[in-house]
């Protein structure tokens, strides 16, 4: 096995305003996982740590995907993910990449998480890969690099999309648009033509998956990323 690590980081936030719940995001967790997981070890973390939130609605939407099936039931992953490590208890020099899943969750915690803003801006000064998919670049919306710049900007991003927040009715229910606050802060946004088509962005070590459709290939690219170093 190697030795090289990957953190995967998950939401420890579980409901809208409204009390409907939310969480991470079934598939923009197995479907990186099964890409990486023979090449790297991969651990868990979050906010809080232990068991974080699982989206209901992306266990039943995805309950005919294999991968997800297999990820909810395979005690290895599990161990993981329902054991998150703390993120004040994880050092970025023991990692290769930062992988933030998506779900609406990270939209209130990661997105304003000091901690987390520090550990992946560390990643980022020591040339590391920081990649996010969906609503997961909302955890990178406050990061800066050395010289207090959005490490955005000017780069190429993608996110789950201001249309597709539009078709699920949820414009008016989150505390802000991920594809309009990249836009603001100076990232070249791209998008698969059509709302749910898979798309990635990469863009030297900022690696971002637009959607669920994205998460396969998302964790492809991260692979890619960590190889050629």
């Amino acid at each position: 096995m190697s030795t090289k690590k990957v953190l995967f980081v998950l939401t420890s936030h579980g409901q809208f305003p409204n009390g409907h719940p939310t969480g991470w995001y079934l598939p923009e967790a197995a479907h990186p996982y099964y890409v990486l997981e023979s090449h790297v070890t991969i651990e868990w973390a979050s906010p809080k740590g232990g068991k974080c939130p699982l989206d209901p609605s992306s266990v039943d939407n995805f309950k005919d995907d294999a991968e997800c099936k297999q990820f909810l039931s395979d005690e290895k992953a599990k161990n993981g993910y329902e054991n998150t490590k703390k993120l004040s208890e994880v050092n970025a020099n023991d990692y290769e990449a930062i992988v933030y899943v998506g779900g609406h969750g990270p939209l209130y915690d990661l997105a304003e998480d000091k901690t987390s803003i520090k550990l992946a801006e560390e990643f980022w000064k020591q040339g590391k890969i920081v990649s996010a998919v969906c609503h997961g670049p909302a955890a990178i919306v406050s990061v800066k690099d050395e010289n207090g710049k959005s490490i955005v900007a000017g780069r190429k991003v993608t996110s789950f999309s201001n249309e597709e927040e539009e078709q699920m009715k949820l414009t008016d229910a989150v505390p802000f648009l991920v594809e309009t606050r990249l836009k603001e802060l100076g990232g070249k946004y791209e998008r698969n033509e059509k709302a749910w088509g898979s798309h990635v962005t990469v863009d030297g070590q900022l690696i971002l998956g637009a959607n669920p459709a994205s998460a396969h290939d998302f964790g492809v690219a991260i692979l890619n990323a960590i190889q050629k170093k």
